[in-house]
């Protein structure tokens, strides 16, 4: 694309949230330009594209449409809606939406056309016709019916015709010009200090700025990417919510546009890795461009001036009194609401994706540990958390080269804080701001029905829920919806990433069910939370299930050290807040490894893991696990609640399951718990304190 053209299409962006339209009669609603959205749209065989432009200029409403690119038609209606219908001529031969079928126009004949509002939202024009096959020329009459739809930068067009009397309908939908239309830049598979990471870095901080108030532009990861649905939800996007995507194909492109989003820049050390993470808080605060001094040159050149230069500044620093440094200069300034630990990968890797997101809100970044032999540093993170408002979120993911998740997520619950990661996390300042569809509804498959209840055989009963969310791990991979299935819903997605959770709901199959975690409204463990600050977070995540359609809810808790050594069951005072706290819910699973706290409660089942299934473990082990387990607890209905781990594909799963046999029976979570609250054959376990 040359200058020109770029250009021009960021400056259709600039007034993508400012569509073409006066309030008033329905004429001056459906006025503008409007441009095909190709893949929820009847093919157009050979002319591929269509554009309808409606203009008013009194009464008189002219009707254009542009079959094409390049080599295009043009047929062109003037006519006064209301008015009787009016006989224009047939200029040319070409029937447009059909080439390829052997029919076309008479010309010199005429056409008779009238047209009619039908509300302030919708315009019909009717057509009588003649259109000439290979055995002569046949009257037609069509019907052309241009709709706006719930959302006013999408027009539907549909076009009946009386010969076409079979098939589906003849529908096109358009967007606004201007409207829904972003970039998307792919990112280097290179995240190490001395390689690509500072122009990725450089990148998603620029994401965070463009994005702040309308989604302009998405970053493309690696296939390998953690989160593995990057590439789906942009389909998503194109596909059922009508976004137009341009790849910026250099950085310098990218700048070339997007760079009126930030004031400056912010240079960071490459031979001091914590500085980039200082960087991205300036980059909120400033409204800064992050780059390393390789990208100085480049930032120059879109006309941003300095604003910070780390190189040199914390030589001989440790990561403490970097840390308080920054501390003392920027902590004033940042949100309460959001505070970003862009842990995770650490040395000479840094993977942060979470970061667009953290800049985009003005959030304080750092990875200071949370282990309490650390003393600084964790000094240093208590007063941060400390000043959070109440309830507030966590984002990213701890340092893996410095504390343990039980250990980082022990101290966000201990201030009544809510962890919502990882690190890698990608695109969430884009995805915050789409909306879901309208008059979408979010509903879960369930399988009990209120009020009754399900019989019980005397049989080996398995469920399977799948850990860590649903965008990691099996959520694409083979097998999904061939066997029943619950996957973790983060729930904060609602609000975050309400289109992201459109998207997941969309594609699920009768087979997949989904449930709230984790033990609140995001992540955190309700032991560590101090007793006065744990309702008001059930009763955050009670709301969010509600919007979501959830009526199962998964706690876990490693306050008390992992589910290999530590102590991760729940008080029953714990477990009352849960059950009073979520009175819709149908029942509760606990752990992350197999729990040992088990109770049902007026036929409310809170149930543990018995099993937790590596994606590493041979399957001829895992069938002999899951047999073990069904002699050891012998007392029928046995309930055997699989926790498996993210990277395990459905597929695999079910060639294990298969292989156990009669007396196993694979249900959907909620009617096993529905059974297991109706017959409750696991002795009831609390922790004692």
């Amino acid at each position: 694309m040359n200058r020109t053209g770029l250009v021009t299409l960021f400056a259709m962006l600039v007034f993508a949230n400012l569509p073409e339209r006066a309030s008033g009669q329905g004429s001056h609603l459906l006025q503008g330009t409007w441009e095909l959205v190709p893949d929820q749209s009847t093919d157009i065989d050979h002319f591929g594209a269509l554009t309808v432009e409606l203009r008013r200029t009194g009464e008189r409403l002219t009707i254009c449409r542009t079959w094409g690119r390049g080599r295009t038609f043009r047929d062109s209606l003037s006519l006064v809606p209301g008015a009787p219908p009016v006989d224009l001529p047939v200029q040319s031969w070409v029937f447009p939406s059909n080439i390829f079928m052997g029919l076309r126009m008479p010309l010199g004949e005429k056409r008779r056309v009238s047209a009619a509002w039908e509300g302030e939202k919708r315009l019909r024009v009717d057509e009588r016709i003649l259109v000439r096959g290979s055995q002569g020329v046949v009257p037609v009459t069509a019907v052309h019916r241009y709709e706006l739809s719930d959302e006013d930068d999408i027009l539907v067009y549909r076009m009946e015709r009386s010969s076409r009397k079979s098939g589906p309908e003849t529908k096109y939908v358009l967007r606004r010009r201007g409207a829904r239309r972003a970039f998307i830049f792919r990112l280097d598979d290179d995240w190490s200090v001395s390689g690509r990471l500072s122009v990725n870095a450089m990148m998603i901080s620029l994401q965070g700025l463009a994005n702040r108030t309308a989604p302009l532009l998405y970053l493309l990861y690696p296939d390998d990417w953690p989160f593995t649905y990057v590439n789906s939800v942009l389909k998503f996007y194109t596909d059922r919510r009508y976004y137009a995507m341009t790849e910026l194909k250099t950085t310098g492109e990218a700048l070339q546009g997007l760079g009126k989003y930030a004031k400056g820049y912010v240079v960071w050390d490459t031979a001091v890795r914590t500085s980039l993470i200082v960087s991205f808080t300036v980059a909120g605060l400033e409204d800064a461009l992050v780059v390393s001094d390789r990208e100085i040159p480049l930032a120059e050149r879109a006309g941003l001036k300095p604003i910070e230069d780390f190189r040199g500044k914390f030589a001989g620093m440790n990561d403490a009194q970097i840390y308080a440094w920054a501390f003392d200069r920027y902590w004033s300034r940042c949100s309460r609401e959001f505070i970003v630990w862009l842990g995770g990968e650490h040395g000479k890797v840094m993977k942060p994706a979470v970061a667009d997101w953290g800049t985009a809100n003005k959030a304080f970044f750092s990875d200071l540990s949370c282990r309490t032999t650390d003393s600084a540093e964790y000094a240093l993170a208590r007063r941060l958390l400390s000043e959070m408002k109440p309830m507030s979120m966590v984002m990213g993911w701890h340092s893996y080269a410095k504390d343990l998740e039980e250990e980082f997520v022990t101290l966000t619950s201990s201030f009544g804080l809510r962890v919502e990661g990882l690190n890698t996390i990608p695109n969430l300042s884009f995805s915050a701001r789409i909306p879901v569809s309208p008059g979408f509804v979010f509903r879960n498959n369930h399988h009990i029905v209120a009020g009754t209840r399900p019989p019980v055989g005397k049989k080996v009963y398995i469920a399977c829920i799948q850990t860590d969310g649903i965008g990691l791990g099996a959520w694409l991979k083979p097998g999904r919806g061939e066997i029943p299935y619950a996957w973790e819903v983060m729930m904060n997605y609602t609000w975050m990433a309400p289109g992201m959770a459109e998207y997941f709901y969309s594609m699920a199959t009768p087979n997949d069910y989904f449930i709230g975690c984790l033990s609140g409204p995001g992540y955190l463990y309700p032991k560590a939370v101090p007793r006065d600050k744990l309702p008001p977070l059930i009763a955050m995540a009670r709301e969010q299930m509600k919007a979501l359609d959830l009526r199962v809810f998964e706690t876990m808790d490693w306050s008390a050290g992992s589910e290999f050594e530590g102590n991760t069951d729940l008080t029953e005072e714990v477990i009352d807040r849960y059950y009073g706290g979520m009175p819709e819910a149908l029942g509760f699973v606990n752990g992350y490894g197999p729990g040992y706290t088990f109770t049902s409660k007026k036929g409310r089942a809170f149930v543990s893991y018995d099993y937790y299934l590596s994606p590493v473990r041979p399957e001829a082990e895992a069938v002999a696990d899951l047999k073990e387990l069904a002699a050891i607890n012998a007392k029928r209905p046995y309930f055997l609640l699989v926790h498996v781990r993210e990277w395990s594909d459905v597929r695999r799963v079910k060639g294990i399951l298969d292989r156990l046999g009669a007396g196993f029976e694979v249900v959907p979570l909620d009617l096993f718990l529905a059974m297991a609250g109706e017959k409750p054959t696991f002795e009831e376990r609390f922790l004692q304190r």
